[in-house]
Protein backbone atom coordinates (compact mmCIF):
# COMPACT_ATOMS: atom_id res chain seq x y z
CA UNK A 1 0.00 0.00 0.00
CA UNK A 2 2.48 2.48 1.21
CA UNK A 3 5.58 1.43 -1.35
CA UNK A 4 2.95 1.69 -4.78
CA UNK A 5 1.93 5.53 -3.40
CA UNK A 6 5.17 6.43 -2.77
CA UNK A 7 6.43 5.32 -6.28
CA UNK A 8 3.06 7.06 -7.72
CA UNK A 9 4.36 10.38 -6.43
CA UNK A 10 7.77 9.84 -7.55
CA UNK A 11 9.87 9.11 -4.53
CA UNK A 12 13.29 6.79 -5.55
CA UNK A 13 15.16 6.72 -2.35
CA UNK A 14 17.12 3.78 -3.72
CA UNK A 15 19.73 4.37 -6.87
CA UNK A 16 18.93 2.45 -10.39
CA UNK A 17 21.13 -0.62 -11.00
CA UNK A 18 22.38 -1.80 -14.83
CA UNK A 19 20.52 -4.54 -15.83
CA UNK A 20 19.70 -6.02 -19.09
CA UNK A 21 16.89 -6.90 -20.86
CA UNK A 22 15.23 -9.88 -23.29
CA UNK A 23 17.72 -8.98 -26.01
CA UNK A 24 20.71 -8.47 -23.86
CA UNK A 25 20.70 -4.85 -24.04
CA UNK A 26 22.09 -2.77 -20.34
CA UNK A 27 19.35 -0.65 -19.30
CA UNK A 28 18.71 0.88 -15.91
CA UNK A 29 16.30 -0.51 -13.39
CA UNK A 30 14.49 1.09 -10.62
CA UNK A 31 14.10 -1.20 -7.64
CA UNK A 32 11.76 -3.30 -6.99
CA UNK A 33 8.96 -4.40 -4.69
CA UNK A 34 11.41 -6.40 -2.59
CA UNK A 35 14.08 -3.78 -2.55
CA UNK A 36 11.83 -0.97 -2.12
CA UNK A 37 10.34 -2.60 0.79
CA UNK A 38 12.88 -3.61 2.94
CA UNK A 39 13.96 0.15 2.23
CA UNK A 40 11.07 1.32 4.08
CA UNK A 41 11.46 -1.22 6.93
CA UNK A 42 15.10 -0.27 7.66
CA UNK A 43 14.21 3.74 7.95
CA UNK A 44 10.58 3.05 9.33
CA UNK A 45 10.36 -0.26 11.17
CA UNK A 46 7.80 -3.19 10.14
CA UNK A 47 4.90 -0.69 10.66
CA UNK A 48 5.83 1.33 8.08
CA UNK A 49 4.66 -0.37 5.65
CA UNK A 50 1.21 -0.13 7.11
CA UNK A 51 1.09 3.76 7.27
CA UNK A 52 -2.30 5.08 6.39
CA UNK A 53 -3.70 1.64 6.84
CA UNK A 54 -6.41 2.83 9.21
CA UNK A 55 -8.33 5.13 6.93
CA UNK A 56 -7.97 3.55 4.28
CA UNK A 57 -9.81 0.42 6.22
CA UNK A 58 -12.91 2.94 7.13
CA UNK A 59 -12.85 4.34 3.57
CA UNK A 60 -13.37 0.53 2.22
CA UNK A 61 -15.69 -0.10 4.44
CA UNK A 62 -17.50 3.18 3.59
CA UNK A 63 -17.71 2.26 0.20
CA UNK A 64 -19.17 -1.20 0.79
CA UNK A 65 -21.79 -0.31 3.11
CA UNK A 66 -22.55 2.77 0.88
CA UNK A 67 -22.65 0.33 -2.21
CA UNK A 68 -25.10 -2.03 -0.32
CA UNK A 69 -27.41 1.22 1.08
CA UNK A 70 -27.74 2.44 -2.46
CA UNK A 71 -28.32 -1.01 -4.15
CA UNK A 72 -31.22 -2.01 -1.65
CA UNK A 73 -32.88 2.20 -2.21
CA UNK A 74 -32.42 1.57 -5.55
CA UNK A 75 -33.17 -2.45 -6.51
CA UNK A 76 -32.10 -3.48 -10.22
CA UNK A 77 -35.19 -5.44 -11.66
CA UNK A 78 -33.39 -8.70 -12.60
CA UNK A 79 -33.66 -9.34 -16.28
CA UNK A 80 -33.10 -12.42 -18.74
CA UNK A 81 -29.50 -12.92 -19.78
CA UNK A 82 -29.59 -13.02 -23.76
CA UNK A 83 -26.50 -13.83 -25.97
CA UNK A 84 -28.42 -14.53 -29.16
CA UNK A 85 -27.47 -12.53 -32.04
CA UNK A 86 -30.68 -11.77 -32.68
CA UNK A 87 -31.48 -10.18 -29.53
CA UNK A 88 -28.67 -7.85 -29.57
CA UNK A 89 -30.79 -4.66 -28.87
CA UNK A 90 -32.28 -6.61 -26.28
CA UNK A 91 -29.08 -7.48 -25.05
CA UNK A 92 -27.17 -4.23 -25.24
CA UNK A 93 -30.19 -2.51 -23.55
CA UNK A 94 -29.79 -4.52 -20.60
CA UNK A 95 -25.84 -4.14 -20.82
CA UNK A 96 -26.67 -0.66 -20.42
CA UNK A 97 -29.04 -0.42 -17.82
CA UNK A 98 -26.82 -2.74 -15.45
CA UNK A 99 -24.01 -0.50 -16.00
CA UNK A 100 -26.13 2.67 -15.52
CA UNK A 101 -26.90 1.44 -12.14
CA UNK A 102 -23.41 0.01 -11.22
CA UNK A 103 -22.37 3.36 -12.24
CA UNK A 104 -24.62 5.10 -9.91
CA UNK A 105 -23.67 2.92 -6.78
CA UNK A 106 -20.11 3.52 -7.73
CA UNK A 107 -19.78 7.56 -7.41
CA UNK A 108 -22.05 7.64 -4.81
CA UNK A 109 -19.65 5.56 -2.70
CA UNK A 110 -16.40 7.15 -4.11
CA UNK A 111 -18.28 10.75 -2.63
CA UNK A 112 -18.54 9.29 0.63
CA UNK A 113 -15.55 7.26 1.35
CA UNK A 114 -13.19 9.89 -1.32
CA UNK A 115 -12.41 12.23 2.37
CA UNK A 116 -10.92 8.96 4.07
CA UNK A 117 -8.94 8.36 1.25
CA UNK A 118 -7.69 11.33 1.09
CA UNK A 119 -6.12 11.49 4.92
CA UNK A 120 -5.28 8.03 3.83
CA UNK A 121 -2.92 9.42 1.20
CA UNK A 122 -1.46 12.24 3.35
CA UNK A 123 -0.67 9.70 5.85
CA UNK A 124 1.15 7.64 3.46
CA UNK A 125 3.35 10.37 1.73
CA UNK A 126 4.42 11.49 5.12
CA UNK A 127 7.28 9.33 4.71
CA UNK A 128 9.01 11.69 2.32
CA UNK A 129 9.48 14.43 4.12
CA UNK A 130 9.56 12.44 7.49
CA UNK A 131 6.52 14.25 8.68
CA UNK A 132 4.00 13.77 11.51
CA UNK A 133 1.04 16.30 10.39
CA UNK A 134 -1.60 13.74 9.68
CA UNK A 135 -1.19 11.32 13.10
CA UNK A 136 -4.59 9.94 13.35
CA UNK A 137 -8.17 9.81 12.01
CA UNK A 138 -9.69 12.62 14.12
CA UNK A 139 -6.59 14.88 14.16
CA UNK A 140 -6.55 14.90 10.71
CA UNK A 141 -10.06 15.19 10.01
CA UNK A 142 -9.76 18.45 12.45
CA UNK A 143 -6.51 19.67 10.16
CA UNK A 144 -8.24 19.56 6.80
CA UNK A 145 -11.01 21.06 7.82
CA UNK A 146 -9.38 24.02 9.54
CA UNK A 147 -6.88 24.43 6.66
CA UNK A 148 -8.80 23.65 3.16
CA UNK A 149 -12.36 23.82 4.73
CA UNK A 150 -14.89 21.37 3.24
CA UNK A 151 -13.58 21.36 -0.59
CA UNK A 152 -10.08 19.76 0.99
CA UNK A 153 -11.84 16.38 1.54
CA UNK A 154 -12.18 16.06 -1.80
CA UNK A 155 -9.45 16.86 -3.38
CA UNK A 156 -8.68 14.57 -6.52
CA UNK A 157 -12.11 13.81 -6.76
CA UNK A 158 -12.96 14.22 -10.46
CA UNK A 159 -10.22 12.36 -11.76
CA UNK A 160 -11.19 9.42 -9.42
CA UNK A 161 -15.00 9.26 -10.82
CA UNK A 162 -14.30 9.87 -14.69
CA UNK A 163 -11.67 6.79 -14.19
CA UNK A 164 -14.00 4.68 -12.67
CA UNK A 165 -17.02 5.90 -14.94
CA UNK A 166 -14.98 5.37 -17.71
CA UNK A 167 -13.75 1.97 -16.41
CA UNK A 168 -17.15 0.83 -15.79
CA UNK A 169 -18.56 1.72 -19.62
CA UNK A 170 -15.37 0.63 -21.27
CA UNK A 171 -15.32 -2.95 -19.32
CA UNK A 172 -18.77 -4.00 -19.67
CA UNK A 173 -19.29 -2.93 -23.06
CA UNK A 174 -16.46 -4.76 -24.71
CA UNK A 175 -17.58 -7.66 -22.32
CA UNK A 176 -20.98 -7.89 -24.06
CA UNK A 177 -19.43 -7.39 -27.93
CA UNK A 178 -17.00 -9.68 -27.07
CA UNK A 179 -19.72 -12.20 -25.62
CA UNK A 180 -21.85 -11.33 -28.78
CA UNK A 181 -20.05 -11.43 -31.66
CA UNK A 182 -16.66 -13.65 -31.11
CA UNK A 183 -17.98 -16.15 -28.66
CA UNK A 184 -20.31 -18.46 -30.37
CA UNK A 185 -23.27 -19.90 -28.78
CA UNK A 186 -22.94 -23.27 -30.24
CA UNK A 187 -19.44 -23.71 -28.97
CA UNK A 188 -19.17 -26.46 -25.84
CA UNK A 189 -17.49 -23.92 -23.29
CA UNK A 190 -19.05 -20.84 -24.45
CA UNK A 191 -20.54 -20.34 -20.84
CA UNK A 192 -16.80 -20.49 -18.99
CA UNK A 193 -15.59 -18.51 -21.66
CA UNK A 194 -17.89 -15.96 -21.26
CA UNK A 195 -17.86 -16.36 -17.58
CA UNK A 196 -14.01 -14.86 -17.73
CA UNK A 197 -14.31 -12.23 -20.30
CA UNK A 198 -15.54 -9.52 -18.11
CA UNK A 199 -12.22 -10.84 -15.49
CA UNK A 200 -10.09 -9.72 -18.92
CA UNK A 201 -11.81 -6.86 -19.87
CA UNK A 202 -11.06 -5.53 -16.15
CA UNK A 203 -7.59 -6.08 -16.29
CA UNK A 204 -7.32 -4.54 -19.69
CA UNK A 205 -9.29 -1.25 -18.89
CA UNK A 206 -7.25 -0.83 -15.50
CA UNK A 207 -4.28 -0.32 -17.23
CA UNK A 208 -6.06 2.67 -19.64
CA UNK A 209 -7.41 4.34 -16.95
CA UNK A 210 -4.90 4.07 -14.58
CA UNK A 211 -3.47 7.95 -15.07
CA UNK A 212 -6.67 9.10 -14.01
CA UNK A 213 -6.02 7.12 -10.50
CA UNK A 214 -2.53 8.55 -10.32
CA UNK A 215 -3.67 11.80 -11.02
CA UNK A 216 -6.27 12.11 -8.53
CA UNK A 217 -3.93 10.03 -6.00
CA UNK A 218 -1.13 13.18 -6.68
CA UNK A 219 -3.63 15.84 -6.12
CA UNK A 220 -5.11 14.14 -2.99
CA UNK A 221 -1.41 15.29 -1.11
CA UNK A 222 -0.48 18.43 -3.79
CA UNK A 223 -0.02 21.53 -2.32
CA UNK A 224 -1.07 20.36 1.33
CA UNK A 225 1.97 21.70 3.29
CA UNK A 226 3.61 18.20 2.56
CA UNK A 227 7.09 17.94 1.27
CA UNK A 228 5.95 15.41 -1.67
CA UNK A 229 3.00 17.61 -2.41
CA UNK A 230 6.03 20.76 -3.07
CA UNK A 231 8.81 20.99 -5.68
CA UNK A 232 10.83 19.60 -6.44
CA UNK A 233 9.13 16.47 -6.50
CA UNK A 234 5.94 18.27 -7.89
CA UNK A 235 4.52 22.12 -9.07
CA UNK A 236 1.93 23.01 -7.35
CA UNK A 237 -0.95 21.98 -9.68
CA UNK A 238 -3.94 24.35 -9.93
CA UNK A 239 -6.12 21.78 -10.92
CA UNK A 240 -6.25 18.26 -12.04
CA UNK A 241 -5.57 18.97 -15.66
CA UNK A 242 -2.87 20.63 -14.69
CA UNK A 243 -1.45 17.56 -12.72
CA UNK A 244 -2.31 15.54 -16.19
CA UNK A 245 -0.67 17.49 -18.96
CA UNK A 246 2.18 18.18 -16.44
CA UNK A 247 2.84 14.00 -16.08
CA UNK A 248 2.08 13.77 -19.65
CA UNK A 249 4.85 16.16 -20.71
CA UNK A 250 6.92 14.62 -18.21
CA UNK A 251 6.05 10.73 -19.85
CA UNK A 252 5.00 9.84 -16.09
CA UNK A 253 1.31 8.71 -16.84
CA UNK A 254 2.18 5.16 -15.79
CA UNK A 255 4.55 6.08 -13.09
CA UNK A 256 3.56 3.57 -10.22
CA UNK A 257 1.80 1.50 -12.29
CA UNK A 258 4.06 -1.48 -11.81
CA UNK A 259 6.13 -2.87 -8.88
CA UNK A 260 8.10 -5.48 -10.76
CA UNK A 261 11.31 -4.99 -13.57
CA UNK A 262 10.46 -0.76 -13.44
CA UNK A 263 12.76 0.16 -16.12
CA UNK A 264 14.03 4.11 -15.73
CA UNK A 265 14.08 6.29 -18.46
CA UNK A 266 17.29 7.79 -18.59
CA UNK A 267 16.30 11.35 -18.46
CA UNK A 268 14.57 10.42 -15.57
CA UNK A 269 16.19 8.07 -13.96
CA UNK A 270 17.23 9.53 -10.56
CA UNK A 271 14.31 11.24 -8.46
CA UNK A 272 15.07 14.16 -5.25
CA UNK A 273 15.77 12.53 -2.54
CA UNK A 274 16.64 14.75 -0.16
Amino acid sequence: LLMGFLLQVGHEPLPPTVGRNVLGRKVLYLPGFFTYARHIVEVDGKRGLFRGLTPRLISSTLSTITRGSVKKAFPLEDMEHVSNKDDVKTSLRKVVKETSHEMMMQCVSRVVSHPLHVISMRCMVQFVGREVKYSGVFSAIGRIFKEEGILGFFVGLVPHILGDVIFLWCCNLLAHFINTYAVDDNFSQASVIRSYTKFVMGIAVSMLTYPFLLVGDLMAVNNCGLRAGLPPYAPAFTSWIHCWRYLSAQGQLFRGSSLLFRRAPVPAACFPID
